[in-house]
């Protein structure tokens, strides 16, 4: 089930497990520090567009992400 706790929750794990800062995080998808925060931290979500950047930056699927399956690779 989608919460914007579980989907922050779930960015925050992804990048730190790649190592990658918050600032590195929007660098790469064309999002401010503040705004990746605000999403880490259950306040906001993003749209479709730059969830898709992100799946496609980490490599992880969009179903784990939103909290829709506990299996984090894609298909």
């Amino acid at each position: 089930m989608f919460t914007k706790k579980i989907f922050g929750q779930r960015l925050q794990e992804v990048r730190k497990g790649h190592h990658e800062t918050q600032p590195e995080l929007g660098e790469a998808i064309g999002m401010v520090k503040s705004r990746v925060s605000e999403i880490e931290n259950g306040k906001n979500t993003t749209t479709i567009e730059k969830l898709a950047k992100i799946c496609e930056h980490y490599k992880v699927s969009a179903d784990y992400l939103l909290g829709l399956s506990d299996d984090p690779e894609p298909r």
